[in-house]
């Protein structure tokens, strides 16, 4: 294999500015849904447990619309099926079969990190479930976005899943090698280990952050970038006082770890009763 035309090495080809998909599906959970890309700014201080105000857009929303700017003849058509809080299993038996309804040329496939969260999780079984889903989607004539998860060694509850989540990485890189899949490297972003990058629960994204996805993801598919600067990081902010990182941290575990705990031993999912937000393929506006 000539490596520097891989596929799986992406960030070494962005050599192609026109987009060659015409129907392109988005899976997974939250972080594909668009939480919390709001509109209009910052996401509230209880973001993660409240409901938002308006429809979220995301990365994937975002990389739909920089791929419709590279379609000739506006002829790009887009879904997205995730949903926030749902694991691998019921993207891979649910979301997976729908996107094969609609026959994608392009499917991003982004899932796993709920599942991480929960110590008894195992990547390698995780990962052999979504060969067997990426081979599915590349037999049907699509090609394939993964992702690798975030590099949380910065975050002192959630570095705790760095073993688990740079393993299911591991296999994402592999998987994407043996079937000539993408990559979106988002555990390789410089610029996502700031915190201004991420929103008050530290989960998920801000509205500048999934803009950086969405640049990272179309360097991944190997078109250029509009922004020749989208990983560079940000002015470094002066250090906090400990006390003050103390107070940050408390309030974090009262505000958003506390009712995700409560939910988890509930047995409920904040994805429950929701459906996708773009069920069929359609223009991109």
């Amino acid at each position: 294999m000539d490596f520097t035309r891989s596929k799986a090495y992406p960030d070494r080809i962005p050599d192609r500015k026109d987009s060659p998909w015409r129907r392109y599906v988005a899976l997974g959970d939250s972080f594909t849904e668009g939480l919390w890309d709001l509109p209009g700014g910052e996401p509230p201080s209880d973001a993660g447990t409240a409901e938002p105000a308006a429809p979220c857009r995301g990365w994937a929303d975002l990389l739909a619309q920089h791929l419709a700017e590279r379609t000739p003849g506006d002829e790009l058509r887009y879904a997205n099926l995730a949903v926030r809080g749902r694991l691998l299993g019921p993207i891979l038996t649910e979301q997976v079969p729908t996107a094969l309804g609609l026959e994608p040329d392009l499917v991003s496939l982004v899932g796993g990190g709920n599942d991480l969260l929960r110590p008894a999780a195992d990547p390698d079984a995780m990962a052999a479930r979504l060969e067997q889903a990426v081979v599915r989607l590349r037999r049907a004539g699509a090609d394939v976005l993964l992702a690798t998860g975030m590099d949380a060694k910065d975050s002192p509850v959630m570095r705790r899943t760095r073993g688990r989540v740079a393993t299911l990485n591991s296999h994402v890189w592999s998987i994407a090698r043996r079937h000539d899949a993408h990559v979106l490297d988002v555990w390789g972003m410089r610029s996502l280990r700031d915190w201004r990058m991420w929103s008050p629960d530290r989960i998920h994204l801000t509205t500048e952050g999934h803009r950086r996805v969405a640049q990272a993801a179309l360097v991944a598919l190997g078109l250029d970038p509009d922004d020749a600067a989208w990983d560079d990081p940000l002015t470094p902010l002066p250090p906090l006082r400990r006390t003050e990182r103390i107070r940050q941290d408390a309030q974090w575990l009262r505000t958003h770890a506390y009712p995700w705990a409560t939910r988890r031993l509930r047995g409920q999912s904040s994805g429950d009763r929701r459906a996708a937000k773009r069920p069929v393929l359609g223009p991109v506006g």
